[in-house]
């Protein structure tokens, strides 16, 4: 099972269609997210801690506590999914993927092309730039579909090199060591 932490702006239905498109797939990814309901998210601090009387006190202890999620669900995930909308700047996604960058998870970024100057650097960390959801749910599938038939349809873990006796590596050189090994270009230790 793939684990994909869906990012970004929650002013639109994107992860949903996002999810319905890997179920019609019959992809095998579990999918985690944040509290994308606005307000829910903006005041989780206040109605757990306390009301205050700044908003930069009230903000804070909503981002800290939406930071815990956000943290062990970025952890959790193979792969990060982030979609930079069109309507706001969406200064905690970009933070999100800086994050998985730094953990260096697989980054698939969603943005349109107008947003490709101001987001050139995120785009350099990531694996994959995609102009829409459809997009993003191919290199899903096209990750799932090479990765299962180097391995001959095992478990996600073994067709990602665990089988062969090295560590847990990131996604993405798993994959690129495996295609190495299934051209015979390099060969497994016996």
């Amino acid at each position: 099972m793939l684990k994909v932490y869906l990012a970004g702006e929650i002013h639109s239905d994107w992860r949903n269609e996002i999810i319905e498109l890997c179920e019609k797939e019959k992809l095998d990814i579990k999918f985690t997210s944040p509290v994308a309901d606005h307000e829910s998210s903006d005041n989780c601090g206040v109605e757990i801690l306390g009301a205050e009387e700044k908003n930069f006190w009230k903000d804070r202890k909503g981002a800290n506590i939406n930071s815990i999620r956000t943290k062990k669900s970025i952890q959790d995930s193979d792969v990060i999914i982030v979609k930079f909308g069109e309507k706001y700047k969406q200064w905690n996604a970009a933070f999100d993927a800086g994050y998985a960058a730094a953990l260096n998870k697989s980054i698939i970024v969603i943005q349109n092309e107008d947003h490709q100057h101001a987001l050139k650097e995120v785009d350099a960390a990531a694996s994959a730039v995609a102009l829409d959801q459809k997009q993003a749910v191919r290199i899903l599938k096209y990750v799932l579909e090479v990765v299962m038939d180097e391995k001959g349809g095992e478990d996600i873990d073994s067709a990602m090199g665990i089988s062969y006796g090295f560590k847990k590596m990131p996604f993405s050189f798993k994959l690129s060591f495996n295609t190495l090994l299934n051209y015979g270009i390099i060969k497994p230790l016996n």
